[in-house]
C-alpha cells in the first residue's frame, strides 16, 4: 500500500466565492491563473468583450451581479474602485441582495495610501466592508507567469483568509499592517522602479550617444552589479526604440505624486523622488503620457 505523500495529506484548499473586476493588461492574466487552478471565478469588465474572452468564467452584466464574499479590483485608481459601489447596479446593492454580511473589497491597484485608509474606514463605518489594499508588483510579465510580489494591508484575520487565494497568482504575499500599508509599501517600491527606469534610460542615451552597441552594453550591465528585473524585462524597448503599450508614464506620475503625498504626510523630503516626478511631468506634458516609461528616454534625448 503507498503512503501519502504530505501534499496529498493535506486537507484539500477552500476558497471563498470570488470575483474579479477590471480585466486589463494585469487583471486577465491573474483571472487566468485562478481558473487555470479549478476555482471558479466571476468576472466583470467596463468593455464586457474583454471578460467575454477569459474561457471558464462566469460573467457578470454589473457589479452588482459580481458581489461575491470577496471581490478583487484591478483598477487604475481609487475613484473607479469607489464608483463601483454604488447605484442600484453597485456591489452594496449586490452584497444586501445576497445576505453578504461580512464582505471584503481588495484593491490590487496602485493607489494613495492617505486616502486608501481614509476610504477603508468608511467602508468599514458605513456598509460593513472590510478593505484590503494589496497593490502589486511584477508588470504583466509577473502576472502572466503567477509570480506577481503582493503588499498587503488590512485586518490581519482578512489578508490570511485571502492568502490562499493570493497564492494562485503570486510568488510573494505579505501583509504590513493596518489599511494604506500596502500601498505605502508600494511607494517605496514605485521609488526604486522609476529610479531604475530612468537610470537606465539615461545610461542607455548616454551609449547610443556615444555610438555603442546597446545590445553589447546591455549584456555588460546584466553581469554585473546593474542587473535588475527592469533590464531583464524592458531593456528591448531601448535597443528597438519601442515605447508602445506597457506602464504608462502617465501611472509611473500618478504613482510619484502618491509618493510625494505620503512623504509630506509622514514630515520626509525625498529629493531622488521630487526628480523623478519633476521628470515624469516633462514627460507626460511633452504629450507621451501614455507610452511605456521607459520611454523617458525621449524626454531625455530632447
Amino acid at each position: 500500500m503507498t503512503t501519502p505523500t504530505l501534499e496529498q495529506q493535506r486537507p484539500p484548499r477552500t476558497y471563498p466565492p470570488v470575483a474579479l473586476l477590471g480585466t486589463g493588461p494585469m487583471g486577465a492574466p491573474i483571472a487566468r491563473n485562478i481558473l487555470n487552478r479549478g476555482v471558479p471565478l466571476t468576472l466583470w469588465n467596463r468593455t464586457p468583450e474583454k471578460a467575454l474572452s477569459i474561457e471558464g468564467a462566469a460573467i457578470a452584466a454589473s457589479p452588482a451581479d459580481a458581489a461575491r464574499d470577496v471581490v478583487l479590483t484591478v483598477l487604475p485608481d481609487l475613484p473607479q474602485v469607489e464608483a463601483l459601489l454604488h447605484g442600484d447596479d453597485g456591489l452594496l446593492k449586490g452584497w444586501q441582495a445576497a445576505g453578504t454580511e461580512h464582505p471584503v473589497l481588495v484593491i490590487h491597484g496602485t493607489v494613495s495610501p492617505v486616502a486608501v485608509a481614509e476610504f477603508a474606514d468608511r467602508c468599514r463605518r458605513n456598509w460593513g466592508v472590510t478593505l484590503v489594499d494589496a497593490p502589486l508588483s511584477g508588470g504583466t510579465i509577473g502576472a502572466e507567469d503567477g509570480r506577481l510580489s503582493i503588499m498587503a494591508g488590512g485586518p490581519k484575520a482578512a489578508v490570511e483568509r485571502l492568502a490562499p487565494l493570493f497564492e494562485l497568482y503570486s510568488s510573494t504575499a505579505v501583509w504590513f499592517g493596518d489599511t494604506g500599508a500596502g500601498s505605502t509599501v508600494k511607494a517605496c517600491n514605485q521609488i526604486v522602479v522609476a529610479a531604475t527606469v530612468t537610470a537606465l534610460a539615461e545610461a542607455m542615451a548616454l551609449a547610443a550617444g556615444s555610438n555603442l552597441d546597446l545590445e553589447k552594453v546591455q549584456a555588460v550591465l546584466a553581469g554585473g552589479l546593474a542587473n535588475s528585473e527592469v533590464l531583464a524585462q524592458k531593456g528591448r524597448r531601448w535597443i528597438d526604440q519601442d515605447f508602445e503599450g506597457g506602464g504608462s508614464a502617465k501611472n509611473q506620475l500618478k504613482d510619484l505624486r502618491f509618493i510625494a503625498e505620503i512623504a509630506g504626510h509622514n514630515g520626509l523630503k525625498l529629493p531622488l523622488a521630487a526628480c523623478l516626478q519633476d521628470a515624469f511631468e516633462g514627460m507626460v506634458a511633452a504629450g507621451d503620457g501614455d507610452l511605456d516609461h521607459t520611454g523617458i528616454y525621449r524626454t531625455i534625448n530632447t
